[in-house]
Formats: structure tokens, C-alpha cells, sequence
């Protein structure tokens, strides 16, 4: 994917990610996870981040909000496919804009770039999680209009566990 960039509001721009990104993209990841109180737990190294975004056959994509030409927030995704509707759909996996830039539009900006690419796509649709402590978040996705999937329950295997299983 090219440098695309799409106008969204005034002074705020969404435009993909490039290498030269990747350090600034660690940083977005390390302070959304210390907004939600989860530092310790990431992996993760930028060269880790640099090489699944940049590499010649990527199957993660960011996404930079900017707020007058000064990077503010980013979005994470990927593809993922659902078996009922027979089409792809896209799932962000991390959005996050800076607290002093929250209300200028960049975390709305995001979504719309990501929506837009779903529906010039036609992708059938748009997911992502939110921790349930997260009031905020919680009620700038119901004002645009998200459903809570609250039928579902997410399920997460990792490390023992999930090379016990591996094993047999």
C-alpha cells in the first residue's frame, strides 16, 4: 500500500504508516498499554513491530492519525474473514490518540478511514474489542453507532497452556 492519506476534519489527516514510523508506532503501543494498565505485558520490540508492518507480504497494517501535520494517535489491524458472510472483514486490534489530543477528532478519523476501507472493499465488516472498565472508549464506539457483542465471550490461549496443547 501506498502513502495514502485521507482529509477527515479540520487539521486532522489519516495516512499509512511507513518504516520510518516504526519507532513512533512503539511508542502509541507502550503508552495505550499503560493507559490500560497493561505495560507489563507487552513483548514486543519495535523491530518485531517494524518487521510484521514493513515486510514484503505484511498481514498487520497501521494507520497514523495526524493533528496538523504532528502524528497523534494510530490504528492496528489486520484482516479477518468470517465464514457466514463469506467475506473479509477488518479487525482493529489496537486504536489509540494521544490524551492531548482527544476531541479533535483523530480517534473518529481513524475508524472512518478503516470504515471507508471496508466498504471500498467490500469487506464485510468492521471489529474490535474494548476492555469493559473503559467508560470512555465505551461511549465515543456506542455514539457511532457500534453494537456490543455481548453474546460473545473472547477466549485467549498463550504460553503453557497453549503449547500443551500443541503438544497432544
Amino acid at each position: 500500500m501506498g502513502q495514502e492519506k485521507s482529509a477527515v476534519g479540520v487539521g486532522v489527516q489519516v495516512r499509512t504508516a511507513t518504516p520510518a514510523d516504526a519507532p513512533l508506532i512503539y511508542g502509541f503501543i507502550r503508552a495505550l498499554a499503560e493507559y490500560e494498565k497493561l505495560l507489563d505485558e507487552v513483548e514486543a520490540s519495535e523491530a518485531d513491530l517494524a518487521g510484521h508492518l514493513f515486510c514484503e507480504t505484511p498481514r498487520l497494517f497501521c494507520d497514523i492519525a495526524e493533528a496538523d501535520g504532528k502524528p497523534v494517535g494510530f490504528a492496528i489491524w489486520f484482516y479477518n474473514y468470517s465464514t457466514f458472510k463469506g467475506r473479509h472483514g477488518i479487525y482493529l486490534e489496537d486504536l489509540f490518540v494521544v490524551p492531548q489530543a482527544r476531541g479533535l477528532g483523530a480517534g473518529k478519523a481513524l475508524l472512518r478511514a478503516l470504515a471507508k476501507r471496508c466498504v471500498a472493499q467490500g469487506l464485510a465488516r468492521l471489529e474490535w474489542s474494548v476492555l469493559d472498565w473503559n467508560a470512555p472508549s465505551i461511549a465515543f464506539y456506542d455514539s457511532l453507532g457500534a453494537d456490543a457483542m455481548n453474546e460473545w465471550i473472547t477466549r485467549r490461549m498463550t504460553g503453557e497452556p497453549l503449547k500443551a496443547l500443541a503438544a497432544g
